[in-house]
């Protein structure tokens, strides 16, 4: 999967997120706010994100008592979520296999492709068609993003202590 956004705006989204409390809202936008949590980037690269953002359904923006709201709509707490499930890798492998398992419907292709990019942003690879394979765990953030999605309902996680021949896997991790 593609990243959707480039740095900046998986920033500023995560950064609305943030100041409204994670899942809370109304953030009221004002300049104090944005200088504060944006500081070196132009308007223009702001609005713009704004604007993308809107247009995606992630915020919904309007006035109240003459000053700017944005909300973060469902999909954009979700899109929180999925930026912020990438894992930090461990120092030290455990010894462990993580395998995802999963088998989920042919008309929910668009949310089995956002399942394949997660997993793959979290350094699991593929080892048949709907089995995913990794030496780290998914974060707290990815397993809950599974939850808001209902994609939860099906995948399984297995935690394996041993393969019958890993070394290929281990080759591609640069694990001992």
């Amino acid at each position: 999967m593609s990243r959707k956004y480039g740095t900046f705006s998986s920033e500023l989204l995560i950064a609305i997120g943030e100041a409204t409390g994670f899942f809370s809202w109304p953030l009221e936008y004002t300049e104090a706010w944005r200088r504060k949590q944006l500081r070196g980037y132009k308007n223009k690269q702001i609005y713009d994100s704004l604007h993308r953002f809107k247009t995606r359904g992630l915020v919904k923006e309007f006035s109240k008592n003459g000053k700017k709201i944005i909300r973060l709509t469902s999909k954009g707490q979700l899109e929180i979520l999925l930026q912020k499930a990438k894992l930090e890798r461990p120092g030290v492998w455990d010894g462990h296999w993580r395998m995802v398992v999963f088998d989920i419907p042919e008309d929910n292709h668009k949310d089995r492709d956002r399942l394949r990019g997660l997993l793959k942003r979290n350094d699991f690879v593929m080892l048949q068609a709907s089995v995913f394979i990794s030496p780290y765990p998914l974060n707290r953030e990815a397993i809950e993003y599974l939850k808001q999605t209902g994609l939860k309902d099906y995948i399984r996680i297995i935690r394996a202590d041993e393969l019958d021949d890993d070394s290929d896997l281990k080759k591609k991790f640069n694990l001992k």
